[in-house]
């Protein structure tokens, strides 16, 4: 009898290419795997040449495809094909995209590409299809990939090993800096603005010559291709740059245009760097539409080949410092470009740089470039003496030449024993034309010798003497300086440099043409606000509906806050710029905010018209409180005074600032004066007893100058008034009784 023996299943050890591992373990690998690359190789710039990869591979392409300044355009489509056939695999939209940027001056200070077509505007439009637009390379790319046929760089294989690309440019223009960079990587980012070239420049030459030497004596701050102001202050800018972190205030540059007649409107000619002209002019309309700048009427583009946003103030009396800095405030006219200046350095690694870190490094590789350049200079110049001490040799001896070349089978080797030449040498003789013959010539070949001889004196001199190579990178560096200097149209500095205050809060007074008005309540709730200081007993003052009568009316100006005080002790605020017209019967006051039903008004006022204000409730409690402690900022109002139950509040009247003693009335027809300083000043309560009542509560209120007595109005139409300057029978301590008001006290017990 047999038995079958079953195997035990297989183990991911026992397969090939498998193995058992925790997959919290395989993930993390696998995701720092992805995080390197895209840190490395996809979104952080190089210190040495400023940089990302699909940027040096759209430049190589180009030149590959020589499109030099000099040659004509080619389609970006074969520039895109060429890039993601053989340098980089990835999306054709992403990678002509990046093109599009290199080629457009209002986002590189120094552009790459020169690009002939749609290649889209500040206004946020996009570029035409790459089978439509074209391109070439500009001077600035020219001059950043020179020497890369002297072995500046290394060269590398490309994905799939069929073609070379270099690590790295060589060229001596500072791109990192005076280009700039951002991007977004895993757990990182970087985001560089661009800078002056000429700037940078004279700080590299002052960092050769003395390594401690401070960048910011040359570089005043970023410099912008759209313009525009950074408006940080100096010793702002300096930290920014000493710690490689923090941000630049930018703001737009502007100008008043006057019209004539006293108008005048604003005119924007440079845009903060990054905004897109077409969302900034939305956003702006949205504040007039939305009535967030009561001050600005309008807002337009007149812009062509430049910029030119006109804003107009909604009159002439309007400050345009006020309506600018609003706008500041408001909309991206002032923006804050950052500065993360977070690179590879020169063993591939990221880290945050400072100024002065990013200049030395990108100088110390230059530096390596000038030797590598020296020393393929000085390998060529070995290769081309050998040859030249070969043709002298031929020259010496051409019949002897011309005799074994004809009669030798092999002459290469009879050659090489008969006048000890080298291998190289003699190949070169072999492969001489008959014409080139004729030519050979001593002088000439010795005068050509001679000279490489000296240029190799020089070249080993060079390489032996750091104070020689210093000399001759600041000689480089000033013909690159010159052909950005700040005299060229290119090299000019565009942004200004000018420090200013923060954007402030502007007030509301601020913003609203004052003029005087004169504000009607009505009994009922209706409130509207008449054009002028007009007469108060006037016809259209007393036009009311029927059934309804004045309750208030005063004279204001439009840029007052009224302050309503309602019995529950709330107080609300309305702008007085805000009230319906004039016209008609106005609108009711509890749609502008949200007042109880059943609360009756007690008081509407200007907050201007006193500093301090006397409340005081049908109980007789009461306290002082400021005018600005009482101003709302929401429809629901502010509750001040909370009276006690059964109580609420009654008068509502303004102190004067030299008034010193409180006079109390009661219904119970009873007076009493005591000093304003017994009350405290509050800025919400139920306040202290003013009066005390057996029967009844508190009648009215005021606050006056003791010296110069107690006055009131007498009955009738006559219009006069009373003084009682002897109030020593009715001055009491706060809280007492009182005794009865002066002879012909109005029998309303109102003062």
């Amino acid at each position: 009898m047999t038995t079958d023996t079953i195997d035990p299943p297989a183990t991911p050890d026992d397969i090939p290419g498998q193995s058992d591992t925790p997959f919290d373990t395989a993930l993390s690998e696998r995701y720092l795997v992805y995080a390197l690359s895209t840190i490395t190789a996809r979104s952080l710039p190089d210190v040495r040449d400023g940089l990302k990869p699909v940027h040096r591979r759209l430049l190589w392409a180009m030149r590959l495809l020589k499109l030099d300044p000099s040659q004509g355009y080619k389609k970006c489509a074969r520039v895109v094909g060429d890039v993601i056939g053989k340098y980089h695999p990835h999306g054709d939209q992403s990678v002509y995209d990046a093109m599009v940027r290199l080629a457009q001056d209002f986002a590189l200070r120094y552009p790459l590409v020169d690009g002939q077509g749609n290649f889209g505007n500040i206004d946020g439009d996009n570029a035409a299809a790459y089978r439509y637009t074209e391109a070439r390379l500009t001077q600035v790319a020219i001059d950043l990939m020179d020497g890369i046929d002297d072995d500046g760089a290394d060269l590398k294989p490309t994905y799939n090993g069929e073609e070379e690309e270099p690590e790295l440019f060589p060229g001596l223009f500072p791109n990192l800096l005076a280009n700039g960079a951002s991007g977004i990587a895993v757990g990182m980012a970087t985001s560089i603005p661009p800078h002056n070239a000429a700037e940078l420049i004279d700080a590299a030459v002052a960092l050769i010559d003395d390594p401690e030497a401070d960048p910011l004596n040359f570089v005043q701050g970023p410099d912008f291709p759209t313009g525009g102001l950074v408006v940080d202050s100096p010793t702002a800018i300096a930290e920014t740059y000493a710690t490689g972190r923090g941000s630049f205030r930018v703001r737009a540059r502007w100008q008043i245009e006057d019209q004539g007649r006293g108008t005048w409107r604003i005119i924007v000619t440079e845009m903060p760097y990054g905004v897109q002209k077409g969302k900034l002019i939305e956003a702006i309309a949205a504040i007039i539409n939305d009535k967030k700048l009561p001050i600005l009427a309008d807002v337009n583009d007149e812009s062509d080949s430049e910029i030119r946003l006109v804003i107009e103030p909604r009159s002439r009396t309007v400050d345009p410092d006020v309506l600018m800095e609003s706008l500041f405030k408001l909309c991206d006219l002032e923006v804050r470009v950052p500065l993360n200046l977070n690179v590879l350095d020169a063993q591939r690694t990221p880290r945050v740089m400072s100024l002065k870190q990013a200049l030395q490094a990108w100088i110390d590789h230059q530096f390596i470039v000038l030797q590598r350049r020296t020393g393929y200079r000085l390998g060529k110049i070995a290769d081309r003496i050998e040859l030249l001490d070969g043709y002298i040799i031929a020259f010496l001896n051409l019949d002897r030449v011309i005799e074994i070349i004809r009669t030798e089978d092999e002459p290469k080797p009879v050659m090489i024993a008969e006048f000890a030449l080298t291998d190289r040498q003699a190949e070169a003789i072999l492969n001489m034309r008959l014409r080139q013959l004729r030519r050979l010539e001593e002088m000439e070949l010795r005068r050509e010798r001679d000279a490489l001889n000296e240029e190799r004196g020089g070249l080993e001199a060079l390489l032996a003497s750091d104070k020689l190579q210093k000399k001759r990178m600041k000689a480089d560096l000033a013909v690159i300086g010159k052909r950005y200097g700040r005299d060229t149209k290119l090299g000019a500095r565009r942004t200004t440099i000018a420090e200013a205050a923060p954007a402030r809060d502007i007030p509301l007074e601020a913003m609203i043409d004052r003029e005087p008005i004169t504000v009607i309540l009505s009994q009922r709730g209706w409130i509207r606000a008449m054009k002028g200081h007009i007469e108060l007993g006037s016809p259209d003052a007393l036009k009311f509906k029927e059934g309804d009568g004045p309750a208030f009316a005063f004279h204001a100006q439009t840029t007052d806050k009224l302050l309503l005080a309602a019995e529950t002790g709330r107080f609300y605020t309305l702008g007085a710029d805000k009230l319906p017209g004039g016209r008609g019967f106005g609108e009711p006051v509890r749609l502008m905010i949200d007042l109880d039903g059943d609360a009756a008004i007690i008081d509407l006022f200007p907050a201007s018209r006193s500093a301090r204000v006397l409340l005081a409730a049908s109980d007789g409690r009461g306290f002082v409180a400021q005018a600005s402690d009482l101003i709302a900022e929401t429809r629901k109002g502010k509750t001040v005074m909370t009276p006690r139950i059964g109580a609420k509040l009654h008068r509502v009247r303004a102190i004067g600032d030299d008034a010193d003693y409180v006079a109390v009335m009661g219904d119970n027809r009873k007076m009493l004066v005591f000093p304003l300083n017994e009350l405290p000043e509050m800025a919400r309560g139920q306040g202290v007893q003013l009066q005390r009542y057996r029967d009844g509560g508190l009648s009215d209120v005021t606050g006056f100058v003791f010296a110069t007595g107690l006055s009131w109005a007498m009955g009738g139409d006559s219009g006069r008034t009373r003084t009682e300057s002897d109030l020593g029978p009715w001055r009491a301590a706060r809280g007492a009784a009182g005794r009865l008001p002066p002879t012909g006290f109005p029998r309303d017990n109102r003062f």
